[in-house]
């Protein structure tokens, strides 16, 4: 009840009576403050008292000129619960995000259900209270190919689904996870999501946007860090002080290159400073954003107007990174060359580096050893109108730093121990919920970026305190989190709609099902790639330019740096690997909604529009895997037929045995189009490419071509179920 009430005062109230600007000196963001007495003599909420609360009194009023807020008016539930929560005293509760987390065992459940883990005990004990039966689970088809788009964002050879399909063993689930999990395309996989937080990109921005020439280094030890499973207060600490780790290695100093993804502008005229200041203070946003879920941003200008975050604390962060500097560093050539290859036991990529020399410029950040900088608060973010001076500190509404042995005072090194201590419950909390994102489609908090007051509470707060716990005790291992959740029944769930369970849990808020949900922009052209036999699956490497619209690079690669489309297995590499200019992302990135890395994002947005499917029709890299899959279809030895060249056709895009009449509509279709191409032997040319099959017929092909085109586009090839 409390949380509740809570949540309303934050979302109608606080925007007028909050830290920032307290109207009628009225301030409901604490218990103090909402209790106190106004200027008025009047008290906004009394304890046990609806009369005497003139909170209650203003919202439920009649009167237009009294009724608050004025321009939104509570719905009577709101109004009910806020009494009820004022009768039974108004008691003020943390919230819940900063509260310790919840180590209570797994729920007792009232009736029998499908348990794989204690997941499920959370889920089941929801759904049963909702009266909701959990969803069947998936056939054997659908769940292979959902981990395989989950863990490595590729489909699965249809020899590896018949392997585990035809595998009777109990164990066979669990040894597919096992395999995918130790798989080198899981560091590709799962290093693409860190890249989003980390706003990764091969240039520096702005309207000058130079080549960044070494930015594809850290993307490689991103890659490395997570096949070998790095621990993820490892992780951390590396990323935000690598350089200030005793006798840190190239390697660690090469972490730090997370803190170099910040804009540059190298524009004549611009003041140094002030851009040196923007990008410390997109380093301490980030820094909220990807481990404590807060936007922390709100406070550059002004206390927060929601969540206890003090402009004066904000400046305090900044504090830990306004003495960090970038620069070049000499890095041992031997130890980055090929990093995320030699980690996943890969041959290399196409390597286009010079091999005789010993070191190599890699752009990272360092601290400053003297002429230290003093940190004020800035007089509404604006770098020039310094105020008071502040020291380096952390959120008041988190457990304090506690300085360990080896930390010699507060800086970055000890900043990135606070986070991963234990003590911290936002950090565990949030990196639970990216994770269990990234297999369900929605966090069990779905404001990923907002665990304030504004955002939403989670649906499963005793499960989502279960994962973090889970996360800390695994000695933060991202591998064991991923593999406990998609053993659970939960996870492995059909993603079938039932209408009369979806009127009563629309949004799937209580996982009575699996979502079903598109692929991100890079996997719709991996799977692709893969369907068809062209994906060169090499580990990391300099970024990759596959074909692009010349409209597109006369207008936006007119400098010293053009875009020279890659040739041999290159211009087939997965789409991490496509060089991410910031002011003109591959455009078929950025139909699928591919964030431009500008800031940090710790969640895609899923849009649906007629352009994404003309470019997964027409566009030259889609074509070419069509043309590539009909070539490949016909070298299939074993197919001695058009029927089974066509199941086996899709086979490949499907991940299952189609049926029989599935086979014979896309037979209707090729017949159909191999009528059109009779009689339009130009466009057969065209669409034929550079890949005739030379034992067949011109017309026949190119109708080949168009119907593995159509397969390649069905709705279940680019969707995750």
């Amino acid at each position: 009840m409390s949380q509740r009430a809570q949540t309303i005062l934050a979302a109608k109230c606080l925007h007028c009576h909050g830290p920032d600007k307290a109207e009628g000196g009225l301030r409901l963001d604490s218990k103090k403050h909402a209790l106190a007495e106004l200027d008025s003599g009047n008290r906004a909420i009394v304890p046990n008292s609806l009369d005497q609360s003139q909170l209650l009194v203003r919202v439920a009023s009649a009167d237009v000129d009294l009724r608050m807020p004025p321009d939104e008016e509570l719905t009577s539930t709101e109004v009910d619960l806020l009494g009820q929560w004022i009768m039974d005293g108004a008691t003020w509760r943390v919230h819940w995000a900063y509260q310790s987390l919840d180590t209570s065992p797994p729920p007792m459940l009232s009736a029998a259900a499908p348990i794989h883990n204690s997941i499920d005990l959370f889920v089941i004990d929801r759904l049963q209270r909702a009266a909701v039966e959990p969803a069947e689970e998936a056939d054997r088809y659908t769940l292979i190919r959902r981990l395989y788009y989950d863990l490595l964002g590729l489909p699965p050879d249809p020899n590896e689904v018949d392997i585990f399909t035809n595998d009777t063993s109990a164990l066979a689930y669990e040894r597919l996870v096992d395999r995918l999990l130790a798989s080198p395309q899981f560091g590709e996989r799962w290093g693409r999501h860190w890249l989003d937080k980390a706003r990764y990109a091969d240039s520096d921005g702005y309207e000058k946007d130079n080549h960044r020439p070494d930015a594809w280094r850290y993307r490689d030890w991103v890659i490395a860090a997570i096949n070998e499973d790095m621990p993820f207060d490892q992780f951390t600490i590396e990323q935000l002080a690598g350089d200030l780790l005793p006798a840190a290695t190239p390697l660690q100093r090469l972490a730090t290159a997370f803190n170099r993804q910040t804009l540059t502008n190298t524009e004549g005229g611009t003041d140094n400073e002030q851009w040196r200041v923007a990008a410390v203070m997109d380093r301490v946003e980030t820094l909220g954003t990807v481990w404590l879920g807060l936007s922390v941003g709100c406070a550059r200008c002004h206390n927060h107007k929601y969540d206890q975050i003090s402009q004066q604390e904000y400046y305090q962060l900044f504090a830990y990174f306004n003495n960090a500097d970038e620069v070049n560093s000499k890095v041992l050539r031997s130890s980055l060359v090929n990093l995320a290859a030699s980690s996943a036991d890969q041959p290399p990529g196409d390597s286009k580096q010079p091999a005789n020399e010993a070191w190599m410029d890699v752009r990272v950040l360092a601290q400053r050893s003297a002429d230290l900088r003093e940190t004020h608060i800035l007089r509404r973010g604006e770098f020039k109108q310094p105020l008071e001076a502040v020291r380096p500190g952390t959120l008041s509404s988190l457990p304090p730093m506690q300085l360990r042995a080896d930390d010699a005072k507060s800086d970055r090194l000890a900043l990135a121990h606070w986070l991963v201590d234990g003590q911290n419950p936002l950090v565990p909390r949030v990196a639970a919920n990216h994770i269990w994102k990234h297999l369900f489609g929605q966090g069990l908090v779905p404001t990923m970026n907002d665990f304030g007051v504004r955002g939403d509470p989670p649906s499963h707060p005793e499960l989502l305190d279960h994962l973090a716990n889970q996360l800390v005790a695994s000695g933060w291992s991202r591998k064991q989190l991923v593999k406990y959740i998609v053993m659970s029944a939960t996870y492995r769930q059909s993603s079938r709609h039932r209408l009369n369970v979806s009127e009563l849990d629309p949004n799937n808020r209580l996982l009575h099902r699996q979502n079903r949900f598109r692929v991100e922009a890079e996997i719709v052209r991996d799977i692709s790639l893969a369907a068809s036999g062209l994906l060169s699956k090499p580990i990391g490497g300099p970024s990759v330019f596959p074909p692009i619209p010349a409209s597109v690079t006369d207008l936006t690669y007119n400098s010293g740096f053009k875009w020279q489309t890659s040739s041999g297995s290159d211009r087939y590499r997965r789409g991490m690997y496509t060089y991410f200019k910031r002011t003109a992302p591959h455009p078929n990135l950025t139909t699928f909604d591919c964030p431009d890395s500008n800031v940090t994002n710790v969640e895609r947005d899923r849009s649906n529009t007629p352009i994404a499917a003309l470019v997964t029709l027409n566009n030259e890299t889609f074509v070419e895997t069509a043309q590539a899959l009909t070539q490949l279809v016909w070298s299939h030895s074993k197919a001695s037929s058009d029927a089974e060249r066509m199941q086996f056709a899709l086979r490949r895009c499907i991940a299952r045995v189609p049926s029989e009449d599935e086979v014979a509509e896309f037979m209707d279709l090729l017949t159909t189009c191999q009528r059109w191409y009779d009689s339009h032997p130009n466009e057969a040319v065209a669409l034929v490419g550079a890949y005739r099959i030379s034992n067949l017929a011109l017309a026949e092909n190119a109708a080949w071509v168009a119907t593995v085109r159509m397969m390649l586009n069905l709705d279940e090839f680019l969707t995750r179920e």
